[in-house]
Order: C-alpha cells, then structure tokens, then sequence
C-alpha cells in the first residue's frame, strides 16, 4: 500500500467488510472500535464506512438492516454502501423473478427467514409466492434504504468501495456494475490507481488482503467469524478484527 497515502485531515475512519447478516460480529466491531477511539483520543471527524453487502449468508439481516438504517439516519458520519447483494435482493423484491431464483441460493434464502418469510412459502419454491411473501415482511422503507445506499466514498487518496474499479478508467466513469461485481480484472491488476482503492467483496482470505494499490477486507465474517476493520488516520492504518465467539485485535 502507498505509504503517503493519507485521509482527509482530521478525519479518522474506521471502514468495515462485508458484514453478511452477522449482526453479532457488527456488535463485537463496534465495541473494538470504541475501545480503539478511547486509546487513541478525540478525533476531529470519526466516519465508519461499511462497504456493502450487509445481507445474506447470515442469520440476522433483518435486524442489521434495521440498525444500519438508524446508525445513517442519526448521522451522515456512518456510511453504508451498496454491495451487489443488496443490488440483487432490490431487485428480487421488486419483482425479477429471475433475479429472485438466483438470490434464493445466493444468500437470500436466509435473509427472508430473518424477515419472518415463512418457511412453508419457502419449501413450495413457488416465486411469485416468494416474492408476494417477502414484500409483506420487508417494508417500503427497508427497501428504499437499501437501495439508495451509495456505491462509492472518497476521502484524501482513498476510494471505499465494494467490489472494486475497473483498471484505467477514472473514478468518475466508473460503470456501477464494475463497482459492485468486479472480481478478476480488478483483483489481478497490479499498476497504480488514480486512489487506493479499499473494498470488500473478494474474500481471498480470512485476513486482509494488503497490495499497493488496494486493500481488501472482506474476510469471510459470515463463515470464519472475523469482521474485519480498517482504521485510517493521516497517513497512519491499522486492522481490528472479530475472531469468532471471542474478540481479539490484529494490529498491522
């Protein structure tokens, strides 16, 4: 990673990966990060950006939703960004059957239930049923929010996003697909970026994945039990993360 590169001045951020439903581990992260801003003292501005795909996978998307959305109600400083999960679970909802046959075995399947979608509606594998049945349990409001979330966020010289950009085209032009779901193009590209470029998506690892030009966080937290954090602060970075039913600190 560029070892110049640094945020805003007086600004402090905290980023998060992808959380997945585990509202437990977004809990355990909190805690770290409060106990990190007590170490570390006032800040002028604190943000805490999460990096998309707060659903699926996980046991407890609805209520994740549910505080997400009162965390960036009560403060523009808590930033969560669309991943391409919720881009998919939008979609689904509104009505994209087909969407909604491959968000089932995506993820979705287990963010219903958390909304109370009841499972003999599941077992019939009917999806107009589903899709009639999840908007019964999933609130006007709920969707809005999810999918209003923004793709992108910038402070200094880095770029917080959730899939990644596309190598050689400025941050402006970037087509939202590749903002969401690039893997490869973006993973394999070892030149320099117009910022570095942190995001989720792509859990290459159950640690972060640290390059020059780019820093990975999404560590798997749904199925290795480690969220994982950045902290970033001038020109200073460092890593706190959840492991599993206890909580533990990696400093880098």
């Amino acid at each position: 990673m560029r070892q110049d590169a640094a945020v805003e001045e007086g600004e402090r951020v905290y980023a998060i990966g992808d959380v997945h439903g585990r509202l437990d581990l977004l809990g355990d992260l909190m805690g770290l990060i409060r106990q990190d801003q007590q170490r570390r003292g006032a800040a002028e501005r604190v943000r805490i950006i999460l990096l998309g795909d707060v659903v699926d996978r996980g046991p407890h998307s609805a209520g994740l939703v549910q505080r997400l959305m009162s965390y960036t109600r009560a403060s523009d400083r808590f930033v969560v960004l669309k991943g391409n999960h919720e881009q998919m679970m939008v979609s689904a909802l509104n009505g994209d059957l087909e969407t909604m046959q491959a968000w089932l075995g995506f993820g979705g399947a287990a963010t219903l239930r958390s909304w109370g979608v009841e499972e003999e509606v599941m077992a019939g594998q009917q999806i107009p049923k589903i899709i009639q049945a999840a908007r019964r349990r999933v609130s006007a409001a709920e969707l809005r929010w999810l999918d209003e979330r923004p793709l992108s966020f910038g402070s200094g010289d880095y770029f917080f996003v959730h899939a990644g950009i596309r190598p050689g085209i400025a941050l402006a032009d970037q087509h939202p697909g590749n903002l969401l779901w690039i893997r490869e193009q973006f993973l394999n590209w070892d030149g320099p970026h117009p910022a570095v470029i942190v995001h989720g998506h792509s859990a290459e690892a159950d640690r972060a994945q640290i390059r020059p030009n780019r820093v990975g966080i999404d560590t798997g937290a749904y199925r290795t039990g480690r969220l994982t954090a950045l902290g970033l602060e001038g020109c200073q970075r460092w890593f706190l993360t959840t492991s599993g039913p206890r909580v533990a600190e990696a400093m880098a």
